[in-house]
């Protein structure tokens, strides 16, 4: 929903600096990339809308190359997602929705539905959900496994340690192809060692796709290898 205390009148002025900032983000992630020596274009910016309303997103999508949205919640995706995907198509444009937040197993069938990307696959449970949600829609999401690359017991993901029997896992058991991995690096530490961690994982299991960086870390994401970094509130504004 909107942002409270906010009206009308501010509500399309932060949606216009939105459209301004996200693409100096943009152009600042590719020159980034050129000068770690990469291809910009090896590096998705996923835009994080969630808590921010259709008419808050919609002009980052209508003004702009933006295509690709992360969302933290299923029911939330839910409720503006397809609306925006219609908007969009009707202009030409292709929406490519990420979903970035824990995923319960009574979800899955939502969660492949909706999604064109879930990111969030941490538990026998959830892959074995959403083995079985693929095969009754006949839609096979790019799935890519979290990782508590911090060991945080109140935060979703494997551990380290048991990242390479998970993906096994996944693999074998329950007829998964993973795509990426991806972690959220611990609130005041730095983050190099986690993301040079997850880099770690994906090569020794032939991974391709790394999902990490954040508003306030993405450059050194984008130095260790990211191929996806999640960003909202460098766009959109801070959360209520």
């Amino acid at each position: 929903m909107t942002t409270a205390g906010r009206g009308p009148q501010s509500d399309a002025a932060d949606s216009l600096g939105a459209t301004a900032r996200l693409e100096d983000l943009r152009a600042a992630i590719a020159a980034r990339a050129r000068d770690c020596a990469r291809d910009p274009a090896s590096v998705t910016l996923i835009a994080v809308a969630k808590t921010f309303s259709a008419e808050e997103v919609w002009p980052t999508i209508a003004r702009g190359e933006q295509t690709v949205f992360g969302e933290n919640r299923v029911q939330e995706a839910k409720s503006k997602w397809p609306d925006l995907r219609a908007r969009a198509a009707a202009i030409g444009k292709q929406i490519e929705l990420h979903l970035i937040g824990p995923l319960q197993s009574n979800k899955a069938r939502e969660a492949v539905e909706l999604f064109d990307a879930i990111e969030t696959v941490d538990r026998d449970k959830i892959a074995g959900a959403l083995a079985e949600a693929m095969a009754k829609a006949g839609k096979r999401p790019r799935l890519f496994v979290e990782i508590n690359t911090g060991g945080e017991a109140q935060k979703a993901g494997v551990a380290p340690q048991e990242a390479d029997a998970f993906l096994a896992r996944c693999r074998d058991v329950h007829g998964l192809t993973i795509e990426g991995l991806m972690c959220v690096p611990p609130v005041g530490e730095q983050a190099s060692p986690h993301f040079a961690l997850l880099k770690l994982i994906a090569r020794r299991n032939g991974i391709a796709h790394l999902s990490m960086g954040m508003s306030g870390d993405w450059p050194l994401a984008v130095q260790l290898g990211a191929t996806h970094v999640r960003i909202g509130s460098a766009i959109y504004g801070s959360r209520a």
